[in-house]
């Protein structure tokens, strides 16, 4: 019984339908991160806002999308709404809107702990030249806050590329939905998916590199270079 087919194994990395999994995987992946963060900022913002009813409601939502399996909150939007007579998705819209729920709880928590970072002098100073709260927040705090908010906001997008395969339980056809696909197909499991996991690989490590080179752009005014630079001022 022939066990491992090489032929198989390199011509899934040109195969199209795997291909446009990949492209799949990735378009929900930045669908995710840009309804996630604007959901993670506007629950962020909430915690630390002074109104109880509102810090509550915020917390609420974390513990509850955060306390729950991804894979029963995408099972219950998909499939549960309708059986409670409520809306009905369709499979890419049940994926993004269960992915996005989800990362919004984790994405708040990143976030708020970077507002929370920034002195709370840098507010005052700012309130004191005349800044209006949002100007204060859009200018000042956000900026700073952001050298400390990238580099888990980096490993949670890197977790995000990753975490798209269970959308695959709703049949959502990304990059490992499509592998399971052609495995039925083929019966090739051991190569299909050898195959896919070096695409996720290839993936996360792409990422790696882009997430190198924002931290570099970000953290430029406070690391070696800007000391140097302070001391050349001060002479």
């Amino acid at each position: 019984m022939k066990v491992w087919n090489w032929d198989g194994f390199w011509s899934y990395f040109t195969n199209l339908y795997l291909l446009e999994g990949a492209l799949w995987t990735i378009g929900l992946t930045i669908t995710t991160l840009f309804f996630g963060s604007l959901l993670g900022l506007g629950l962020a913002v909430m915690r630390l806002n002074k109104r109880r009813w509102l810090s509550y409601t915020a917390q609420t939502y974390v513990w509850m999308f955060r306390g729950t399996p991804l894979l029963v909150q995408l099972i219950i939007i998909y499939t549960g709404l309708p059986q409670l007579g409520l809306i009905r998705f369709s499979v890419v819209e049940a994926a993004v809107l269960g992915l996005a729920l989800n990362e919004a709880a984790y994405l708040s928590e990143i976030l708020r702990g970077g507002i929370l970072s920034v002195p709370r002098g840098q507010s005052e100073a700012a309130r004191a030249l005349g800044l209006r709260p949002f100007q204060i927040f859009r200018l000042v705090v956000l900026p700073q806050a952001l050298r400390v908010i990238i580099p888990p906001l980096g490993n949670s997008v890197n977790g995000l590329l990753k975490t798209t395969s269970i959308a695959s339980v709703i049949s959502m056809e990304e990059l490992l939905r499509r592998g399971q696909i052609l495995m039925q197909q083929k019966f090739q499991i051991l190569e299909v998916f050898m195959v896919v996991a070096v695409i996720y690989l290839v993936l996360t490590s792409c990422w790696d590199l882009v997430q190198r080179q924002i931290e570099i752009y970000y953290g430029k005014a406070y690391g070696a270079q800007a000391d140097r630079q302070l001391a050349r001022d001060d002479r």
